[in-house]
């Protein structure tokens, strides 16, 4: 059997495994740096989940995989600890091969990394209601003490029903758990982290508004709003320059530059962003209406050009006369003839 018949079997055989006795794996929906995501039946209440399986990576150490699953018990706690309807639900952990497995709702529909590649930019009314949804969740997590920190397109779901769920606390800083983060690290993808935390310093419920002001950008115009090609030239500008002016933010530009103000102490916090939301959300959309094909027009009509002058009629010719040949009075030929008559 070749190498690709026994990766494809053992695929296969993986896809069929029976969880914990009672969660059937199917196909893969998705997978990162650390994780893959599964399809499964949960077979005790026949309901479709989806099933987190933390992977680790090739020569890691024993201090490393504590530290893994460790960051994965954390994620499903927290997760556990949030009550909003725009927070993936947790329905189990199993400990099966030395590692855990969540299992959680499944949420059937696009990231909104997706979203935008494949449809397209959001308008600023539709960008708004996805920023209120993960703000939402922002708030009861923050309250619970939850710092999210990779708030970004990705970890965005947008289900076919129009419902936005904030998923992957993978990397959340609970409050009251010690740091699992390595000395020296910064998780996180480069273009949301907030300058703060780019700088080293601790980070607060701010540097989470920071990056769903990130979010917002992107929303709109596609790409995040700092990408400069590599993590260090990214997190620099983070730190140091301006945010690009973004073009199609319409309304929504205000609750962008507010939430991605650099200093947290003049950042929108989530009262500030939340009625700048509102307003976009409830502000009337300016649409060009199309002109219809058939459109009756007045239009003008041009001068008409002046009339053609009438040349003049040539004269005419006079016919030739023939010349005139008198006739002899008839009284004298008459004469003439009587006269010589008469002689």
């Amino acid at each position: 059997m070749s190498d690709a018949e026994q990766t494809g079997e053992a695929r296969r055989d993986k896809s069929e495994r029976l969880l914990a006795g009672r969660y059937r794996l199917g196909e893969v929906l998705g997978r990162g740096g650390m994780g893959t995501v599964w399809r499964a039946k949960d077979e005790t209440l026949g309901r479709t989940v989806a099933v987190k399986e933390l992977r680790f990576p090739s020569s890691i150490d024993d201090e490393e995989k504590r530290r893994l699953i460790t960051r994965t018990l954390r994620e499903a706690k927290a997760i556990a600890r949030i009550r909003n309807t725009s927070a993936v639900t947790v329905y189990d952990v199993v400990d099966e091969d030395d590692r855990p497995w969540i299992v959680m709702e499944l949420v059937e529909g696009k990231s909104l990394a997706e979203v935008i590649r494949e449809d397209g930019v959001l308008t600023p009314r539709r960008a708004a209601e996805v920023g209120l949804a993960v703000l939402d969740v922002l708030r009861s997590a923050h309250r619970e003490g939850i710092l999210h920190r990779d708030v970004k397109p990705s970890n965005v779901l947008i289900a076919e029903d129009g419902r936005v769920v904030l998923t992957d606390f993978g990397i959340a800083q609970v409050e009251g758990d010690p740091s699992i983060t390595s000395t020296g690290m910064l998780v996180g993808a480069p273009s949301y982290i907030s300058p703060e935390r780019a700088r080293g310093h601790k980070p607060g419920p701010a540097a989470d508004l920071w990056s769903l002001g990130g979010l917002l950008y992107a929303s709109v115009e596609g790409v995040p709003p700092y990408d400069k090609g590599s993590a260090i030239a990214t997190l620099t500008a983070v730190m140091t320059e301006d945010v690009e002016q973004p073009e199609n933010a319409g309304p929504l530009e205000k609750v962008i530059y507010g939430l991605l103000a650099k200093d947290p102490e003049q950042r929108l916090d989530d009262a500030g962003a939340r009625a700048l939301l509102m307003d976009v959300i409830h502000s009337p959309e300016i649409k060009a209406e199309p002109e219809p094909v058939e459109a009756t027009k007045v239009v003008p009509l041009p001068p008409l050009p002046p009339a053609p002058s009438k040349a003049p009629r040539a004269p005419k010719t006079p016919k030739a006369q023939k010349p005139h040949r008198p006739h002899p009075p008839s009284w004298r030929a008459s004469s003439a003839w009587s006269s010589s008559r008469a002689g």
